[in-house]
């Protein structure tokens, strides 16, 4: 159909539905466009620069998110941070970026709870925790040599340490494994340093001085007679007098005696080192010609002299195996 041939009445409605539309166009505002962070901008050490809110958002908390390795002998535990009660201001750090100038470095608020921290790093200390074993005297060998276990080193978590280093950790979205330290713990008593052991053999009335399993000394001894024998046992030394005096026991064979003062007629010589097995201990003695034999009443006899030296080198505790 020809141009011409069109009514001018519909021509015009067309003209003006054109005109209409080309106004509206005019009238209609642009689209805003959506804000980026600037160039070079970072969140904690997160790059968001050219990012909008949403992706920035995402970034820092994917990053913050990251599990925590707390790694003990080559075995990882792996825990998160919500574990610690922790999180990440990330809205406030996605406005700062957004307002940041190119290449600011914009802080990352983060919160975490002191207590759950303080938990994990008990519950960690007890379960790797090992005490120590001490050194102890089992008794003597057959051939009268003190027997002394093996003392154990154990082992003690670096708690502070531990716990500064999980504080790092969620201070920071570039996670490390946290390698768990540990101290030693020593045990109080060594076997090598154990200390001195008194060992009397009442069959051979002898009597020998170690420190730990070394003998140091031998001494011959008096021991007790068959009616009033020397106790066998592992005791030890609880009392120490230097020129004692001698009081009778309660027993039949000191009925009526009187106490003896110190003297050259002190039955207990000048030294006196009394045991845990009542009325009964280590002593000098006058009457020289008993040592060797079964021939005191429960105690053990010693020359003068050597009570003496052993007086002075034998430690109130020292422990007394007496076979």
């Amino acid at each position: 159909m020809c141009f011409n041939s069109v009514p001018v009445a519909v021509l015009r409605t067309f003209v003006a539905l054109l005109l209409a539309a080309g106004i509206a166009c005019a009238a209609a505002p642009a689209s805003t466009p959506t804000p980026l962070i600037a160039p070079g901008v970072t969140v904690l050490g997160i790059p968001v620069g050219g990012l909008s809110s949403e992706p920035a958002r995402a970034k820092i908390d994917t990053a913050f998110s990251q599990p925590i390795q707390v790694v003990y002998r080559g075995r990882p535990m792996t825990l998160t941070p919500e574990n610690f009660g922790a999180g990440a201001g990330v809205d406030a750090a996605v406005t700062s970026a957004l307002a940041a100038t190119p290449r600011s470095k914009i802080a990352l608020p983060i919160k975490y709870s002191n207590h759950s921290i303080d938990t994990y790093v008990r519950w960690l200390a007890k379960r790797l925790y090992r005490r120590a074993v001490d050194a102890k005297l089992l008794g003597v060998s057959s051939g009268g040599w003190p027997l002394i276990s093996e003392d154990k080193t154990g082992r003690a978590v670096r708690t502070d340490t531990l716990r500064r280093a999980l504080v790092q950790q969620l201070q920071t979205v570039h996670r490390t494994p946290v390698q768990v330290l540990t101290r030693p713990v020593e045990p109080k008593v060594r076997r090598s340093t154990y200390g001195h052991v008194i060992v009397i053999n009442r069959a051979g009335n002898s009597l020998n001085f170690f420190y730990s399993t070394t003998l140091i000394r031998s001494f011959g001894v008096a021991t007790g007679q068959a009616q009033y024998p020397t106790p066998s046992g592992t005791f030890e030394i609880v009392d120490k007098q230097r020129d004692p005096w001698w009081h009778p026991p309660d027993s039949a064979w000191a009925k009526d005696a009187k106490p003896i003062p110190p003297g050259p007629g002190n039955p207990l010589g000048t030294r006196w080192m009394g045991l845990t097995a009542p009325g009964v201990g280590i002593h000098g003695t006058p009457d020289d010609a008993s040592i060797g034999y079964s021939a005191s009443h429960g105690c053990i006899r010693m020359h003068v002299p050597d009570a003496e030296w052993l007086f002075d080198n034998a430690d109130w505790g020292t422990p007394v195996v007496i076979i």
